[in-house]
């Protein structure tokens, strides 16, 4: 089932502190959680449950408060990206030049992005790059969570590639793994701990104790990986204009 978009903005105090929020209702959601990432601030509430979003909002006051003003740090490190011949691109962690060139098809090297010429001209730069990209996230996510899945021993459903808004990824009850395409702009190693964080949803639903430990048995180093997650997740997109 698809799941509802936000609902229409509404504004909270919190410590002295306006803090503007969304709430959407969701049928994957286990129990209400607060995601605040660059756009905003969301309460998610499972369908099944019947609890005041505001009440939420208080209960984790000074933590929204906290990640909000990072976020607004986080803006001053947004990129200021042209989608001309030239400019630098990132791909799992390393900066790429864009090439736009006659050729059969596009391709990646180690050192850049080629663009097929006739098809940009049909299209644009940004569309024809986006495409490359969600290509490259597709078969570079699922080798990583093909070779993840065998480790833990546990099967997943399918993988999707999507442009969500607030998450880099998510694991549906059915097992189908989604996972953000700007997200294969990051270092490996960070992909590897939202697969592993994804999968580990497999056999542990919530963030506890339990699975914690089995998101370290196989990233040791996670909590290093979500630092620089949260505090690069400017850093992956294209431009101010995907904000």
């Amino acid at each position: 089932m698809a799941k509802s978009q936000p609902s229409d903005l509404q504004t909270i105090d919190l410590l002295g502190n306006d803090v503007e929020f969304g709430v959407r209702r969701s049928s994957e959601a286990t129990k209400p959680r607060i995601d605040v990432d660059i756009h905003g601030v969301t309460v998610i509430i499972p369908n099944s449950v019947d609890v005041q979003p505001t009440k939420v909002l208080r209960e984790n006051a000074a933590w929204v408060v906290e990640k909000q003003h990072d976020f607004e740090r986080y803006r001053e490190d947004i990129p200021d990206r042209t989608f001309e011949e030239g400019e630098m691109f990132p791909l799992l962690g390393t900066e790429r030049e864009l090439v736009i060139e006659p050729a059969r098809s596009h391709s990646v090297t180690d050192t850049s992005i080629q663009l097929r010429k006739s098809t940009v001209e049909q299209s644009t730069v940004k569309q024809v790059l986006e495409n490359v990209y969600r290509r490259e996230a597709r078969d570079y996510f699922t080798k990583r969570a093909d070779f993840y899945a065998q480790e833990m021993g546990v099967e997943y459903g399918k993988i999707t590639i999507r442009n969500q808004r607030t998450r880099w990824g998510s694991c549906s009850t059915t097992g189908t793994i989604s996972l953000n395409w700007r997200l294969v702009m990051a270092p490996p190693e960070v992909v590897d701990y939202v697969v592993v964080h994804e999968l580990a949803h497999l056999q542990e639903a919530n963030h506890d104790d339990m699975f914690w430990s089995l998101v370290a048995e196989y990233d040791p180093e996670y909590e290093d990986h979500a630092q620089w997650l949260e505090e690069h997740s400017t850093e992956l997109i294209f431009s101010e204009e995907d904000l």
